[in-house]
Parts: C-alpha cells; structure tokens; sequence
C-alpha cells in the first residue's frame, strides 16, 4: 500500500456552519471533530467514501493564515476545487441542491467520461463531484 495521499485542507469564517452544511448537503460523515470549552470548531476532519478533508478556521494573524484568504473576501473567486468521486451522481446532486448548495455547473455526462456537477457553498468554495475515477481508467 502507498504511502502518499492527498488530504484538502479548506478555511472557513464559520467552521461549525460548514461543518453542519457539508454533512447535510454533501453526505460527509465526522471522523474527528475538535471543539474548544466554548463549542466552536477548531479542526475537524470529516470522510466521503475513502476521501478525507481537513475543516479549519480562517486565521489571517497566523504565519500560514497570511498565505490564504477567503472567496467571499476575493470578490468569490477560488483558487482551489476538490474533486470527489461519488456514486450516484444525480441522488447526490438532488440532497446537495436541496440542502442550500448553489450548482455552478448544472449536472451532466461528460465527453471524456463520467457524470459530474460543481457547485458552491454557503461561504462561495466551489466543490466538484462527478462518477469519472481516472484510476480505473489506465
């Protein structure tokens, strides 16, 4: 088995809010959320399939907070946009929709393969999800 991996890291104003909308629109479950004494977030790793992302909060006074900042802050563009494979595409498009996510990109078949969809959430990140796996494809 390998030992490298890849694991997103994304920043949020609210990391309890998205913490909550992630779970209820984009189906992930907890696998280890870390709360202070007065129940905020601080880190929190959460799992969709054998995916692993990692949720903090944004902190500009920090050395490494100063490198990122927010798209709601850069007039909602990304830099970044993690891409999930997921199963059933359209179930997942259907929860993710009614749950408050803003489709960017309407569901559909792809020329090279798969179906796929991307939308935003509740802070502007934008989110791929789609049926195309390139490993199974080589």
């Amino acid at each position: 088995m390998s030992k490298h991996g890849a694991i997103p890291n994304l920043i949020y104003s609210d990391v309890n809010a998205a913490v909550s909308f992630l779970k209820k629109a984009f189906g992930f479950k907890e696998h280890g959320v870390y709360k202070d004494d007065n129940g905020k977030i601080f880190h929190a790793q959460l799992v969709l399939g054998k995916a692993l992302i990692m949720v903090n909060p944004f902190n500009p006074d920090t050395a490494f907070g100063k490198m990122l900042n927010l798209p709601k802050n850069l007039e909602g563009y990304n830099t970044q946009t993690p891409y999930f494979i997921i199963e059933n595409v359209d179930e997942h498009y259907k929860n993710a929709k009614a749950n408050g996510a803003e489709i960017v990109m309407d569901i559909k078949d792809e020329d090279y393969g798969g179906r796929g969809y991307s939308c935003k959430d509740p802070e502007g990140n934008i989110w791929s999800f789609g049926s195309y796996n390139p490993f199974s494809e080589k």
